[in-house]
């Protein structure tokens, strides 16, 4: 998955995180990182073999000496593994840099992590087979960034982008309608999912429509009303 604006954002990863290493790490070493794996993260310029680059990303912060210094260390080839869709997801931990304060980091690291997860999430709505399920795209950039603010905004009307966001209504719509969280890994507070509920009630029903999804139009509607009002909405009467 690339594109002239994901292509460039990696560029600047590149540049923003050469060098980076984590010198003083040795990792969770009575458990899940042998001293071999370990040295990966001590040394710069050199590649970490891409089942270590997925182990580690997906580790709680307490598994290393330095998080913060370890994930800047894996930050080149994780974001190239994400746009290329070979990056493993292990379905039972949040994704590294969404435990990491990277917004603290330098502001050249700061700024081309944002603009990579904002581009590498454009890039999705536009493909056709993103290389993760548009649901869990969406959730990983959200939890990188720590909001719903700018991928929600970044959800242009498109061919592409229509039917993705009917494949996560879809998905997260029984939950939502409880004013529940999704299944995701990320724990969004108590406003972010009211900013997601109120934002697909207010702009999802019409895009829905334009694909012959009536009923589910209707029903996702319901998520601009207050609880009690969207329980007594003449839908449920018809």
């Amino acid at each position: 998955m690339h594109t002239p604006e994901l292509d460039a954002a990696l560029a600047e990863i590149d540049v923003a995180f050469n060098g980076e290493a984590s010198r003083a790490e040795f990792g969770c070493a009575r458990y899940c990182c042998s001293a071999e794996d370990a040295a990966y993260l001590r040394a710069p310029d050199s590649r970490v073999p891409a089942e270590l680059v997925s182990r580690f990303l997906y580790k709680g912060s307490h598994h290393f000496t330095d998080h913060e210094a370890a994930m800047r260390r894996l930050l080149p080839q994780c974001a190239h593994a994400m746009a290329d869709g070979t990056l493993a997801e292990d379905g039972y931990a949040p994704h590294g840099l969404s435990q990491a304060d990277w917004r603290s980091w330098p502001g050249p690291q700061a700024r081309a992590v944002e603009a990579f997860v904002r581009a590498w999430w454009r890039a999705a709505l536009a493909a056709a087979e993103p290389p993760y399920p548009a649901p869990d795209m969406f959730e990983t950039a959200c939890a990188i960034l720590g909001e719903v603010t700018g991928p929600l905004a970044d959800w242009s009307p498109g061919p592409e982008a229509e039917t993705h966001l009917a494949t996560c209504v879809e998905q997260w719509l029984d939950d939502l309608m409880l004013d529940r969280r999704p299944g995701f890994l990320w724990e969004p507070s108590a406003a972010t999912l009211t900013e997601l509920r109120t934002w697909l009630g207010e702009h999802a029903p019409a895009r829905l429509r334009s694909l012959g999804l009536t009923d589910l139009a209707d029903r996702t509607a319901l998520l601009a009303l207050p609880y009690d009002t969207r329980w007594n909405a003449p839908y449920w009467s018809r």
